[in-house]
């Protein structure tokens, strides 16, 4: 699995204009999955961002998870992180995970931060949407599970 991780201070997606998901301070998380990826992926991942150290502490030093900062999580699925681009001008999306799997994956990705204790806003699976964002930092980072 790969996410785009982006520290906002707020930030929500719109289907068809309408709002189906919206935070304040915390986390968007664009998530991309896999052919090769298993729940273990889903869990780690997850497990991974929630406890990032990417939040400004009192010092101003990035001492503080998410869980620590007490945020929230909008999670974006997002095939088109799996594109590559190497070969050609089109990016090819051969490595992108089926939907059915994929969004097994994504719910799974989801939950396991809910299990957490954190408020997790989503897009809509398989959804054209569009994402508004400001990105507090700016704080943007790519995590894997492999």
């Amino acid at each position: 699995m790969r996410a785009v991780v982006q520290r906002v201070t707020s930030c929500e997606v719109r289907v068809d204009d309408q709002t189906v998901g919206r935070i304040g301070s915390g986390l968007l998380v664009l998530l991309g999955v896999s052919r090769s990826d298993e729940e273990k992926d889903a869990d780690y991942l997850a497990d991974k961002i929630l406890h990032l150290r990417i939040f400004e502490d009192d010092a101003g030093k990035m001492n503080r998870s998410l869980i620590d900062a007490g945020g929230e999580m909008l999670v974006v699925s997002q095939f088109t992180l799996l594109g590559d681009c190497r070969k050609g001008r089109r990016p090819s999306f051969v490595e992108a995970a089926p939907p059915e799997t994929a969004a097994k994956l994504y719910e799974n990705f989801i939950y396991r931060a809910r299990s957490n204790g954190i408020s997790v806003a989503t897009g809509r699976f398989q959804a054209k949407m569009t994402v508004s964002l400001v990105n507090n930092g700016p704080v943007t980072l790519i995590v894997e599970s492999k």
